[in-house]
């Protein structure tokens, strides 16, 4: 019988054209996406753990991210300590009048807060180096890469 053997079918491994996975750090089996994503999931304490980590401490990608990390929970807490003192100033000069105004305004920027979180994560993983107004610059100076490379993957 001719053509006795398997039925023709599509051939094994990846698809022409098709873009290619990035590759994983050396025996970390996390891609610098992942981990630049991740390093914004426990604020300055990934941060820090992905600037000592060794696959990833030499990867600008990973450390900037890692450092826009820290930069952005530092400020974020510098904000939340002054805000709140402001409103306790404001709270007693007003009698209290601007501690009911002040709770609407905190519930906003919280949710402006987590929904910047949320939009760094993504962005890193997504492979683009999205800069914040001036943490970014700092972020992209401390790891080694131009500030006005806000987008692309190094």
């Amino acid at each position: 019988m001719p053509g006795s053997g398997p039925a023709p079918g599509p051939i094994p491994g990846p698809m022409p054209g098709a873009m290619q996975a990035p590759m994983p750090a050396a025996g970390a089996g996390l891609t610098p996406n992942v981990a630049g994503a991740l390093a914004y999931l426990v604020g300055a304490i990934t941060g820090i753990l992905f600037l000592v980590i060794d696959p990833f401490k030499a990867d600008r990608f990973v450390r900037f991210h890692a450092f826009q990390s820290i930069f952005f929970n530092l400020a974020w807490i510098a904000f939340w300590i002054v805000w709140m003192i402001v409103g306790l100033v404001l709270g007693a000069v007003s009698h209290g009048l601007f501690f009911i105004i002040q709770l609407p305004i905190n519930l906003l920027v919280t949710v402006g807060g987590f929904c910047i979180w949320i939009y760094l994560m993504y962005s890193a993983y997504q492979g683009k180096t999205f800069q914040l107004p001036v943490i970014g610059a700092l972020a992209a100076t401390q790891a080694g890469i131009a500030p006005a490379t806000t987008g692309q993957r190094l």
